[in-house]
């Protein structure tokens, strides 16, 4: 495994690639996590130096970055078609580019920029590629607080070992949107596809991390440089 400082330059060199793809005049989706928090920073230099663009932001953290940086922000009120949206991934599935995401705990928001946006480009380190997802990650899904215990024993029903999302004091992580996130491990999912059906159909849960078939492009930064993956349609 490399190196923490190996992986940010590894994010940092995906990030540049990705912001390369930003024309004058685009509405911006920013993604949130500590990778795209590397693209919003790429971002705001290029705003520096005249590129002039409006970000939809999907948390109040990459906001309160954006209005930092002096990069314009709107809505999906008053802008309700997104050009490009730049964000991170937990997993990538090689050949679909099908993504676990809900690390940052913005997946619900990060769900609706992508759905909004005619291109999704995804950066991520290397070691974030996977054969199948859930091998090394959990599940993020956001629920509604009432009866969340409930909701968790329906998701153990789908195979899932559900565990509260907790803060460092021990509450509940609390999203933006005023919800608890369940991080459901499954093991490696043979069908993202399925799995996001039936998880659509547990009542109680708002959204859940699974990104399937919304991504145009992951940029991977890795030992060899930057690679530009393309999704494939399964066999």
């Amino acid at each position: 495994m490399p190196s923490a400082s190996t992986l940010t330059e590894f994010k940092q060199a995906a990030a540049q690639a990705a912001v390369a793809h930003v024309t004058d005049g685009m509405i911006v989706g920013l993604g949130t996590g500590s990778t795209a928090a590397l693209a919003v920073a790429a971002l705001g230099k290029c705003v520096r130096q005249g590129l002039r663009v409006i970000g939809i932001p999907t948390s109040d953290a990459t906001a309160k970055q954006a209005h930092s940086l002096r990069i314009p922000l709107s809505t999906l009120a008053e802008h309700a078609e997104i050009d490009l949206t730049i964000d991170g991934a937990d997993e990538v599935e090689l050949g679909t580019l099908n993504l676990i995401k809900g690390l940052g705990g913005a997946l619900l928001r990060e769900k609706i920029v992508a759905g909004a946006s005619a291109r999704v480009i995804i950066i991520v380190d290397e070691t974030k590629l996977v054969e199948r997802l859930g091998v090394h990650c959990a599940v993020p899904v956001e629920v509604v607080s009432f009866g969340w215990q409930s909701t968790a024993r329906k998701l153990a029903q789908l195979g899932a070992n559900a565990s509260l999302r907790k803060i460092a004091g021990g509450e509940p992580y609390i999203t933006d949107g005023g919800h608890y996130i369940l991080d459901c491990a499954f093991e490696a999912i043979p069908s993202p596809e399925e799995l996001g059906r039936r998880l659509d159909s547990v009542v109680g849960l708002v959204e859940h991390g699974l990104f399937v078939g919304m991504t145009s492009q992951v940029i991977v930064g890795g030992k060899n440089g930057v690679e530009t993956l393309q999704a494939m349609s399964r066999q």
